[in-house]
């Protein structure tokens, strides 16, 4: 992944007074949606990238939040049994009708793989989340973890459950704290021009994935987590 995370060039900025806005000139944003009423929300396209760069990891059993669909798609033909756990009982989907920081029903040591997309910012106790994440995978077991950084607060029935940002600083330490440091690997998605869009809401097709594929770590719209539990 390129990188722009260098000393600033300071020759290639526009002289002050005249940056041109155009379009996002604004105060409210283009989609307050993520973008998903105008196409495919920007942050997917970071979850997406991070998963399959590491999809040999999603085999054996596969637990995933709310749907399979990330398990099916790169685990393929790897995957032996796939869950879902979702709080609500309504998921016809779902094989565990569970709160993440306490499920007892889900079985200690049952699954290889864990897929935790876009799922602990939406939950106050993080930590008891990471608790039930390491103990319910099996020694040696991998957790696929996202988490949101620059971005829109949810402006739907989310917004009520929407606690939490990270940094990949924040979400490194907070899963050295379940899973030995040395196991753990953070991985920054984006830049200014990704974060600058993602906020106005604007969509993946919009862009150019070869601007959004540039790495600045200081402009994280997402962060992966990988964790490994000792064998």
């Amino acid at each position: 992944m390129p990188s722009v995370f260098e000393e600033p060039d300071r020759a290639s900025a526009p002289p002050v007074g005249s940056v041109g806005f155009g379009d996002l000139k604004r105060v409210e944003p283009i989609s307050r949606l993520f973008g998903g009423d105008r196409g495919t929300p920007l942050d997917r396209y970071y979850v997406e990238r991070f998963l399959g760069r590491h999809a040999a990891d999603i085999r054996g059993r596969v637990l995933e939040i709310g749907e399979n669909v990330y398990t099916r798609r790169f685990g393929g033909e790897r995957v032996g049994h796939s869950a879902v756990l979702d709080v609500e009982a309504s998921n016809p989907n779902a094989t565990y009708v569970a709160d993440l920081t306490n499920c007892p029903q889900v079985p200690s040591d049952g699954f290889d793989c864990l897929i935790l997309t876009q799922t602990l910012h939406m939950i106050y106790d993080v930590r008891a989340v990471l608790r039930t994440v390491q103990r319910v995978l099996t020694p040696g077991g991998i957790v696929l973890a996202t988490v949101p950084g620059i971005s829109q607060i949810d402006a739907g029935a989310g917004r009520d459950t929407w606690f939490w940002s990270f940094t990949p600083l924040c979400a490194k330490l907070l899963f050295q704290e379940a899973f030995p440091p040395e196991r753990v690997q953070v991985e920054p998605h984006g830049n200014v021009l990704a974060a600058t869009a993602f906020l106005h809401g604007l969509a993946l097709e919009e862009l150019d994935t070869r601007d959004l594929d540039v790495l600045d770590p200081l402009y994280p719209v997402i962060t992966g987590v990988r964790a490994v539990k000792p064998a």
